[in-house]
């Protein structure tokens, strides 16, 4: 580990590169202001390691924050599998075992990247030793859990990485949404299907083992829709659910259906499955209010549909817009009119809005007191569905 982290801080850089330093040095005059140095600790090597070690690198490109992030170090329990993915993603130092890093004085940030059974031991020790605290979706395995999570973290700067708020187009539906556009809200629509839970080597995964993971579909798939409604539409009052394994001997949910009534008064349904067979990451919502209605599908980032009942009738139709800006949200962060951003760039901007709001000693969401929310409906959805009844949140 110390010789990896050693060639990673001197390593002699190419010529051309090295001649491009030298140069800039000789020329430039204007000194930057100096940022205060974050160093994270990450624990995960995964898939989702890897959007978060992005964002890591890209955030400080797009968002004017002063803070400067250092992938200080990154733990995960494959050796090899580990090195591999520190020289790639550029963290400075590797360790097999997490618990003797959390508390080290020189970590600022502990970034939480792995199976769900294992983010209250990591995020209780990181909040003990007074770090900033990043988790994973969802926040635990149980509202028992995240309810101890959350308590943890209640004076620390936290975030649950709910990165689909920041797709534009959402966050373009809950600005229009605040502005009255929609009017009165009668029917929030959402589902999530992907077509995971049909490949049998899938179901070999953490994934898809309670011990692991806590539940299947449930907490994959249906904890991003929540988040999402309790984001463009509020509270969830109470829930009628059903659950279903279609695999044979799996011991965790394979799909989910919800019927939900909404604290604004507006009625809601969910559906998530990983059996939607064509479906590769069909996340979406349907909102009709009395003034028009929105729709969004996360295959289709960077459009939202909109149809405004205000127009003329002769005019009304649904209108497929574009969330490129200009004056769209996140426009003038990233790029041009017309150009498309991509699932990269939500972690890019949840990160980017957590660094504003810590910069300025304000609130962020979603945060851990959010990812206790989401955890106590999902709970209420496998309460309800082993008892057949309507249950409260």
């Amino acid at each position: 580990m110390q010789k990896f982290a050693q060639v990673e801080q001197t390593g002699t850089p190419p010529r051309g590169l090295r001649r491009c330093v030298i140069l800039s040095c000789q020329i430039s005059t204007h000194m930057p202001e100096r940022k205060r140095q974050l160093n994270i600790a990450m624990v995960g090597s995964g898939f989702i390691a890897r959007a978060h070690s992005n964002a890591f690198h890209q955030v400080g490109h797009f968002f004017e924050v002063p803070f400067s992030l250092c992938t200080k170090v990154v733990c995960a329990r494959d050796h090899q599998k580990l090195q591999a993915f520190a020289q790639q993603w550029e963290w400075q130092e590797t360790a097999l075992e997490w618990e003797s890093v959390v508390s080290r004085k020189d970590i600022d940030v502990v970034d939480i990247a792995v199976p769900n059974a294992l983010h209250a031991s990591i995020a209780l020790a990181a909040a003990k030793a007074g770090k900033i605290v990043l988790c994973e979706k969802p926040l635990a395995l149980t509202v028992e859990e995240a309810a101890k999570m959350a308590e943890a973290v209640r004076i620390l700067p936290n975030l649950v990485w709910f990165n689909y708020r920041r797709v534009p187009a959402i966050a373009l539906a809950m600005q229009w949404i605040e502005e009255g556009r929609l009017g009165q809200i009668f029917h929030y629509r959402a589902y999530y299907f992907n077509q995971s839970g049909a490949d049998p080597a899938k179901g070999q995964t953490w994934r898809y083992r309670r011990s692991e993971a806590g539940s299947g579909a449930v907490g994959d798939l249906l904890s991003h829709l929540v988040d999402t409604a309790r984001y463009l539409n509020g509270d969830i009052s109470e829930l009628s659910a059903m659950t279903h394994t279609f695999a044979p001997q799996r011991d965790v949910d394979d799909a989910a259906l919800a019927m939900a009534r909404f604290a604004n008064g507006s009625i809601g349904s969910f559906e998530a499955s990983r059996f939607g067979v064509g479906r590769r990451n069909g996340n979406g919502f349907e909102i009709y209010g009395s003034k028009g209605s929105l729709a969004f599908d996360l295959e289709d980032m960077n459009r939202l549909q909109l149809f405004d009942a205000t127009e003329p009738a002769a005019l009304q139709a649904t209108k497929s817009m574009l969330v490129t800006g200009p004056d769209h949200p996140y426009s003038a962060i990233f790029w041009k009119p017309g150009h498309l951003v991509g699932y990269e760039h939500t972690f890019i901007a949840t990160l980017g809005d957590f660094l504003v709001t810590l910069a300025r000693q304000e609130p962020f969401h979603p945060n851990f007191d959010d990812g206790l929310k989401t955890q106590k409906i999902i709970a209420a959805v496998e309460a309800s569905a082993v008892s057949g009844v309507w249950t409260r949140v």
